[in-house]
């Protein structure tokens, strides 16, 4: 018997794999809560027009992860369902930042680069003319702080204005705090490698020049596209999603697993867990049981309460991964004209100094009908400081909407709206992230503890992370 902790996307994709690995193994998949779909949740308002997301909206195409959940999507008979924006929809090309009291288009072509845009004090390309002229770092650095690595390389404005404020859109996380391996692990290491990041660019690209001439990749038209993956790349989209919000994929993954014999159980309390030579005693709901191996998508500070008693160790390891709250605001309202500037939305960089992480522009970026709908995201790496520890909904929202009409200049009321508070929503991968990951999974390994973790908390926080996460872990069992 086989258990699955969690019902997220990881769990269920982790269901997902396991049932591809081995189809006659019967499973169970316990959650905590009273539904499926963990952080992804869809409140749908289909006969008004308009859906509300309080957390992912949206999938970005690209990159090995990206195909394996578009692979995913195919599996589940969602192809037909997804809603894509190709690269030169104005939500994938109208990105903005609120800095120095006014909204300011990111450059969106090479033009905008060699010309001085706000915030930006100077042309964007003098960036790349600092790291070349950097040199070497004085010392083999093993990790270090985004903000950290970008100020040393690119300069002050850039770590300030576009990473920070990057960080705050990805995780809601701290630039200073959050480790250089999170999203910039290969600049990193050229650097450390080439002496600059430039330079890596440019002598790795050499390498590679006869590698891809022998290759010679067949590019496809969006009429031969033959897999969904193919016609993302054919029709170059930027972003997408499901209809119906994104809540449908574990929705979906959810009907398929049930079909195929396996359980989801939620509103379960899981009670103990306790290691055996050869086995896991599960205790749920009053209930114990012997398990051959149990799958964990469970946040790491959760499961680190379960392993407290036997393996301290590893229990310690577990929770020095460190989550913020973030609280979402979906605005609904019934006009479709009120934005000024269309658009994907805007990032709050935190050298502003102000509550809200940014707003994103919904009914931009898909059809609402004839409404505005956006979500303003406030809190993550500095939510008590701004919010204290335990704020009403309705503080919450009085900020929201000051902020809009202060940024949007919206004067108008929302015509419905939702606050979600989300506790302890995103792990934050902080400088040592992959040391401390490695050394959770060396212990399991080491203790041989029948026992595989995937989700957000060790192998990238985004969906296609984290499902390509359940796919790895589960692929790696010994069943």
């Amino acid at each position: 018997m086989t258990a699955i902790l969690g019902a997220g996307i990881s769990g269920l994709a982790a269901g997902h794999y396991l049932f591809r690995k081995t189809p006659t193994l019967p499973f169970t998949i316990y959650e905590a809560t009273d539904r499926i779909g963990g952080w992804i949740r869809s409140d749908r308002f289909l006969d008004n027009g308009f859906v509300f997301e309080a957390g992912p909206r949206t999938i970005r195409p690209k990159g090995p992860a990206a195909n394996n959940t578009l692979q995913l999507i195919e599996e589940l008979g969602l192809a037909d369902e997804v809603y894509s924006i190709s690269s030169n929809h104005t939500a994938a090309r109208n990105r903005m930042i609120y800095a120095k009291g006014k909204l300011n288009l990111l450059p969106n072509s090479l033009s905008g680069l060699l010309k001085t845009v706000p915030p930006f004090t100077k042309p964007l390309y003098f960036a790349a003319f600092r790291d070349l002229l950097a040199g070497r770092s004085k010392t083999v650095l093993n990790d270090e702080s985004m903000y950290s690595f970008v100020e040393r390389r690119f300069g002050k404005e850039i770590a300030d204005y576009a990473v920070s404020s990057m960080l705050c859109g990805i995780c809601a996380g701290n630039a200073k705090e959050i480790s250089v391996k999170f999203l910039m692990k290969d600049l990193f290491e050229r650097e450390q490698r080439h002496g600059g990041v430039i330079l890596g660019l440019l002598k790795e690209s050499l390498q590679n020049r006869n590698k891809k001439k022998t290759e010679n990749p067949t590019k496809h038209s969006a009429a031969e596209a033959r897999s969904l993956a193919d016609r993302a790349k054919a029709e170059n989209w930027s972003i997408y999603s499901i209809r119906g919000g994104l809540q449908t994929l574990p929705e979906t993954l959810a009907n398929d697993l049930r079909a195929k014999g396996a359980s989801i159980v939620t509103s379960t309390k899981f009670e103990e867990l306790i290691f055996e030579r050869d086995h896991v005693v599960l205790r749920v709901d009053g209930k114990e049981q012997q398990l051959r191996h149990l799958i964990s998508s469970i946040p790491s500070y959760k499961l680190a309460k379960h392993v407290q008693k036997q393996h301290p160790q590893l229990a310690s390891t577990l929770s020095s991964i460190p989550f913020v709250d973030v609280c979402v605001i979906n605005l609904q309202y019934r006009k479709a004209d009120l934005l000024k500037q269309d658009g994907f939305g805007f990032l709050v960089p935190p050298i502003e100094n102000l509550p809200i992480l940014g707003v994103i522009f919904d009914s931009c970026c898909f059809d609402m009908d004839d409404n505005t709908v956006l979500t303003v995201m406030m809190g993550g790496a500095w939510f008590e400081k701004w919010f204290g520890k335990n704020p009403s909904h309705e503080h919450l929202l009085e900020i929201a909407l000051e902020h809009v009409k202060k940024i949007l200049h919206i004067e108008q009321k929302p015509d419905s709206y939702k606050v979600n508070l989300l506790r302890k929503c995103i792990p934050q991968y902080t400088v040592g992230h992959q040391e401390r990951v490695k050394a959770i999974r060396d212990y399991i390994e080491q203790h041989r503890l029948p026992i595989v973790l995937c989700g957000a908390s060790y192998d990238g926080v985004g969906v296609n992370d984290v499902i390509l996460s359940a796919r790895n872990n589960v692929e790696k069992m010994q069943l």
